[in-house]
């Protein structure tokens, strides 16, 4: 069995900077994780990939060719379908390795999640590769403090749920960024009660007092789905980051197949048993 993260997310929510720093800590704890890099436009990342999609196809093959002349959006579009278009060289990039433990660094288009079938298609292709996978869907932290920005980022998390279809765990990331004051407030972020934060909504706007009943039904979608919980990412907490990958590690079922230990330690000589006579 091979196991994967798929790295979901907003521009600039942090995707590239988890996946350096899980691959880091795992360096650290004697465990190997590798990066594979989806994102034709990257232009810089702290890790070093064990694929790169740009030596397949790059964004710029994409914008400046005289045929397709494809904006910055198209072009991202474009080149995660080419790639689909050619899984065996992305099968023959992965190899055949066993027990492999990868992160995709997805773009941060975020309408290749949300509505289109593309990662659906990804999916499938790893789970034909014998790849057990789930989804980290990342959210600054900053959503979590202002209940529009609140209700846009979980919509977006619940819509790629139910688009991607597989195990989903969110995570809020750049809490290290956060005020002294967020800080304390680290509570209502991380179960946050989606009636009092939309209900915010309803007192600041006339927008949300016009659509109180459709603020309401949203959260109760919401609270139905129970997508209301969210696992902190403080890149500079080494703890912090061990119980996170300890988490998804238990949502993938990593390490379950793996060969019972049958000896932990020195069994005592015979010799020792009687004791001095």
């Amino acid at each position: 069995m091979r196991y994967a993260q798929l790295v979901l997310g907003p521009a600039g929510s942090g995707k590239s900077t988890y996946c350096a720093t899980l691959q880091k800590h795992a360096a650290d704890d004697k465990r190997t994780i590798d990066v594979v890099n989806l994102d034709p436009a990257a232009e810089y990342f702290d890790y070093q990939p064990l694929v790169d999609i740009r030596e397949l196809i790059h964004i710029d093959d994409a914008m400046e060719d005289e045929d397709l002349r494809f904006g910055p959006n198209g072009g991202l579009i474009f080149c995660m379908e080419y790639l689909l278009e050619n899984p065996e060289w992305l099968e023959e990039q992965l190899g055949e390795g066993d027990d492999d433990y990868l992160l995709f660094d997805c773009p941060g288009q975020i309408e290749l999640y949300t509505h289109m079938t593309t990662v659906r298609q990804l999916v499938e292709l790893l789970q034909r590769w014998n790849f057990q996978a789930c989804v980290v869907f990342l959210l600054d932290a900053q959503f979590m403090i202002d209940g529009a920005k609140f209700l846009s980022g979980t919509m977006a998390a619940l819509s790629v749920m139910v688009n991607v279809e597989l195990p989903h765990v969110n995570v809020l990331s750049k809490m290290d960024l956060l005020s002294k004051t967020a800080r304390n407030q680290l509570d209502s972020y991380l179960e946050p009660d989606p009636h009092s934060l939309l209900g915010e909504m309803e007192t600041k706007s006339k927008w949300g007092v016009k659509y109180r009943r459709l603020t309401e039904a949203i959260g109760r979608i919401i609270e139905d789905y129970s997508l209301v919980r969210f696992y902190p990412l403080n890149v500079r907490d080494e703890e912090n980051i061990a119980d996170l990958l300890l988490t998804i590690d238990n949502v993938i079922q990593f390490g379950e197949d793996s060969d019972v230990k049958t000896r932990d330690f020195d069994y005592p000589d015979d010799d020792d048993e009687g004791g001095d006579t």
